[in-house]
């Protein structure tokens, strides 16, 4: 294409849809701002008014929501519950987290991790593996998941960058490279650059998370409202434990205390545990402790909870196997009974796997511990029958939360099903989409997630927004509007040195990004920065990979990439404080990003 005076289009030469669809999106930007709607709300508004408007045709209105953002986003956040359910990530780091404590370290060794695993596989994919530990870290240091997860999805955008696998708008440009030289990238032609910007922001993201306003976290369910710590429950060392052979002392310290042990039966004989007795294989022991510790010891050193095989058994009937906690009320039939006098099982279907009494510490076994009016008891049985259940034990359901005591944990199969669907995405033999998708389908029907659990993490808000934007965003290529900003950017590229031009190009590739989605700003910018580079007559390699470094870094919104909006809901986040973040970020992009891209890059 060549670029005349005719070429530059005046703004008095653009057309009224044009107009309307940048005002509609100016419009759309402020009202996030302003923040007096929620971000879906807004997104329907936005909706709405480019249907009546004329920019968004109606039958393209609603295609958003089978578009694959959409699909990826819904997916990711089902992948990422069950690896968080499954425990391994927490096994992972819980040696590392004894050493590291402080806030800034864990953000480090958290913002690193993503970094480098974004480079192998395609980061959302890292982000979603890897967010669990961002709770898990974040639990530990009585901190909000929020100080995490914004850090944590750019730290996963800078790393994308290093790889040709590692995010969609390096595949598409090394397409582009191959259409007008006949060599296309390879798979570490970006390394060079990317690792440098990689180190920078995780250097940028250690000092500068105090930007993130303090406050920001998800919103509290009414479950996170219970104080209820300490649970009584009892589970058998099985064999193949690595409890055996090692003393109590040891047990609960590697645990980090968060168990206690109150009681140990052995052979039908009671004792209370002394540091230096030995655990044995079948021994029975009494513990205490928060729901989370108590299933994480009980998953971890494969305990074999109380009621364990009558749940095993629900399930292959088909009834999906759930826990509840309850209150005793006033005339409750259990009042003044044990459990194993009113044989629960069999009688109502239900286990009673856990007991909670106020100012006491229970060493009884459950089945032999006489229950009163007020206790707090977790019953375990088929969640259809659960209701009527609590109903004829005079039970009152507490809010819900969630609670995995008592459910069983494929360990390894959610990270076994996530690393197949990664490695079919970094040999391009499957759609990104289409993996997710099949990945989190396979994890529902192997049941490492409940349904219900499934549909509960999937942000729902989230995915209107997405569905309902991507119409919106689509009206600037529609309308022409696109085609316009281009123009006036080939223009004032001309009328640059060499590295003005390269830096505009990242520049316009950052600030679109948000607006068309990351691989389609490689779509339409590209092609305007191969031009870029035969009509100034240079190399086109510096222009193509300043596309690709502009479109993998949107930091501003968490519209313009799935890593963004993947942790907008879990973290709690508003529209703006992407900006706060990521403002300096993107200028530290642009001003090292160029530098390094023409010093790897020769324009000659």
């Amino acid at each position: 294409m060549e670029l005349t005076d005719d070429a530059a289009v005046h703004p008095s030469r653009m057309t009224l849809p044009q107009y309307l669809s940048l005002a509609t999106l100016a419009g759309m930007m402020a009202l996030f701002l302003w923040g007096k709607f929620r971000y879906d709300v807004v997104a329907i508004l936005a909706l709405l008014a480019s249907l009546l408007l004329g920019i968004v045709a109606p039958k393209e209105a609603f295609r958003g929501f089978s578009d694959d953002i959409v699909i990826i986003v819904g997916s990711a956040l089902v992948i990422s519950a069950a690896v968080q359910r499954s425990g391994v990530i927490e096994r992972a780091l819980r040696s590392l987290s004894k050493r590291v404590t402080r806030v800034r370290s864990q953000l480090l060794v958290l913002t690193g991790s993503v970094g480098v695993a974004s480079a192998l596989v395609k980061n959302i994919g890292a982000l979603a593996m890897l967010m669990p530990a961002a709770f898990q870290m974040a639990k530990k240091s009585d901190a909000s998941p929020s100080v995490f997860l914004m850090p944590m999805a750019f730290a996963s955008l800078l790393g994308g960058l290093m790889t040709l696998v590692g995010t969609s708008p390096n595949i598409i440009v090394s397409r582009v490279r191959e259409d007008m030289t006949g060599h296309p990238f390879g798979m570490f032609d970006y390394t060079p650059v990317g690792f440098f910007l990689l180190v920078m922001g995780l250097i940028y993201l250690r000092f500068a998370y105090r930007l993130i306003p303090i406050d920001r976290r998800a919103a509290p369910t009414m479950g996170e409202a219970l104080d209820i710590k300490g649970y009584v429950t009892e589970a058998t060392i099985t064999g193949g434990s690595p409890a055996i052979d090692e003393t109590v002392a040891d047990f609960l310290d590697r645990h980090e205390q968060e168990v206690t042990v109150t009681q140990i039966l052995r052979a039908g004989m009671r004792s209370a545990p002394y540091e230096h007795d030995v655990l044995r294989e079948g021994d029975v022991l009494i513990m205490g402790g928060e729901p989370d510790a108590l299933e994480r010891v009980i998953a971890g050193d494969r305990l074999k909870l109380e009621g364990e095989d009558r749940e095993a058994h629900a399930e292959s009937k088909g009834d999906e196997v759930g826990v509840i906690e309850a209150v005793i009320n006033v005339g409750s039939p259990l009042v003044e009974q044990t459990a194993g006098r009113l044989d629960l099982q069999s009688r109502f279907g239900v286990n009673l796997i856990a007991i909670s009494r106020q100012g006491e510490h229970l060493a009884r076994r459950l089945a032999n511990t006489e229950l009163r009016a007020g206790d707090v008891v977790v019953l375990q049985g088929p969640l259809a029958l659960l209701p009527e259940r609590l109903r004829d034990l005079g039970c009152l359901p507490l809010a819900e939360r969630e609670l995995r005591l008592g459910s069983s944990r494929r360990t390894w199969l959610p990270i076994i099903i996530l690393g197949i669907a990664m490695l079919g995405t970094a040999l391009g033999l499957i759609p990104v989409a289409v993996a997710f998708f099949a990945a989190a389908g396979l994890i529902l029907a192997t049941g490492v997630l409940p349904l219900r659990e499934a549909y509960d993490h999937v942000e729902w808000p989230i995915l209107i927004m997405l569905a309902a934007l991507i119409p919106v965003s689509d009206s600037l290529r529609t309308t022409g509007a696109s085609d316009v900003i281009a123009t006036w950017l080939a223009s004032v590229a001309q009328t640059l040195p060499a590295w003005g031009a390269v830096g505009l190009i990242l520049v316009a590739a950052m600030a679109v990004t948000p607006f068309l989605n990351n691989a389609a700003t490689v779509l339409v910018m590209a092609p305007i920065a191969a031009t870029f580079a035969t009509d100034l007559g240079y190399r086109p390699e510096a222009f193509l990979m300043a596309t690709a470094v502009g479109a993998g870094c949107d930091f501003l919104t968490p519209i313009g990439h799935q890593c963004n909006t993947l942790v907008m809901g879990p973290g709690g986040y508003r529209f703006g404080d992407y900006a706060r973040l990521g403002a300096p970020l993107s200028v530290l992009v642009v001003l090292f990003g160029t530098p390094l891209i023409l010093f790897f890059w020769p324009l000659a």
